[in-house]
């Protein structure tokens, strides 16, 4: 089966890239910071260990997945940890080359192209970064198609394919590979690894061949990344009518942060936030939870929006998305919400990532009909 996009199809409605040169990584950072939903890290790292991997080694060729050979060997590539130590422990560069050559060695094929596991933050950086360095094409998907926390969560496990090997590494050239009985065990092995690597480590999973990931990975997103991040730059005006237009997004509060609680535990950055509202929203109060990504909003204690969903915070005064780890007091702020993937929406997808998923004892209900609902 196909994963769908909003026109059905298995690809995406959006013009392709051909290449990702300095010019448009602003655009791409832009748009990654959005569809993280608070989460996948800071972008700016990832930013700016991309540009200077294009100024050393030029462009990247942005590939779509029918471009490759049929029984060529993509692989998604990630970090994983908690983003509030990403920013402090920087990876050194030599990761993505240190990954590609085990799965090499250990697949016995080469790799013809490198992919986002996830889209969000930092994620959708890192990928440019290494391909810039291996001299290998960015095929224009991910597993996605917005970010979360797990490293199962991705759509090749709605189809059952095997997450590994997994190969996990750190700055100081640790590795560890992990072969497990599916995606989930993968998670409880990684994690515990990562907290001993720092929190934070880079990683390669699901590798498959460009047939396979033309049925499984969310498709056109890099594009769509790039495509958001330009028009937000240019109607940077109004970012909440380029997200309803773009995204379908909708607004659930303006406001300023009233209150945050963060905490850094078994690799994640866990919390909430309150955010007070004014202007026409004033008197009101949103309460945000989250676990690297913001996974539940509620509105005067009303649910208006929750994962899988995407909801995400932007800056007042830059228009640009706050992740998690830069919540603050006193930050000015737009909460707005917009549909996932349709993958996320099957019944598969909503019992890898649902509410219930996370411990929250309601069923989904999108956004969309959420706000139809609460006006």
């Amino acid at each position: 089966m196909v994963i769908p996009t909003e026109d059905g199809s298995g690809r995406a409605p959006y013009a392709p890239l051909v290449t990702l040169g300095e010019p448009d990584l602003e655009a791409l950072a832009r748009g990654c910071a959005i569809f993280g939903g608070g989460g996948g890290g800071d972008p700016t790292l990832g930013y700016v260990m991309a540009r200077e991997a294009i100024r050393r080694h030029g462009p990247v060729t942005v590939v779509d997945l029918d471009e490759l050979p049929d029984d060529g060997l993509v692989l998604p590539v990630a970090m994983v940890g908690a983003p509030t130590v990403i920013e402090e422990k920087i990876p050194n560069g030599s990761e993505g080359g240190r990954i590609q050559a085990i799965y090499e060695r250990h697949l016995g094929q080469p790799v013809v192209a490198l992919a986002a596991a996830e889209l969000g933050g930092i994620e959708g950086m890192l990928p440019v970064a290494w391909a810039a360095h291996a001299g290998l094409p960015l095929a224009d998907c991910d597993l996605m198609g917005r970010a979360f926390p797990e490293i199962h969560m991705c759509t090749p496990t709605l189809h059952g394919l095997p997450i590994g090997p997994v190969v996990v590494t750190d700055e100081r050239g640790n590795v560890a590979t992990f072969t497990s009985v599916d995606a989930a065990w993968a998670e409880r092995l990684v994690r515990p690894t990562c907290a001993a690597m720092g929190s934070c480590a880079s990683l390669a999973i699901f590798p498959m061949t460009a047939v396979r990931a033309r049925a499984v990975a969310v498709r056109g997103s890099v594009s769509r990344a790039v495509r958001l991040g330009r028009r937000l730059e240019a109607e940077a005006g109004d970012p909440l009518a380029v997200l309803a237009a773009e995204l379908g997004a909708v607004r659930l509060i303006e406001g300023k942060v009233a209150d945050v609680e963060r905490w850094t535990t078994e690799g994640f950055a866990r919390g909430s936030a309150v955010i007070e509202g004014f202007g026409e929203d004033a008197g009101r109060l949103l309460r945000l939870e989250f676990q690297n990504e913001n996974l539940l909003a509620l509105l005067d204690g009303e649910v208006v929006a929750s994962v899988p969903d995407v909801i995400t915070i932007l800056d007042q005064h830059g228009a640009g998305a706050v992740v998690s780890e830069r919540l603050r007091y006193g930050q000015r702020v737009s909460v707005v919400a917009f549909p996932c993937h349709p993958a996320w929406r099957t019944a598969a997808g909503l019992q890898l990532v649902g509410p219930r998923a996370w411990g929250y004892d309601l069923d989904y209900v999108p956004v969309e009909r959420l706000h139809a609902t609460h006006g």
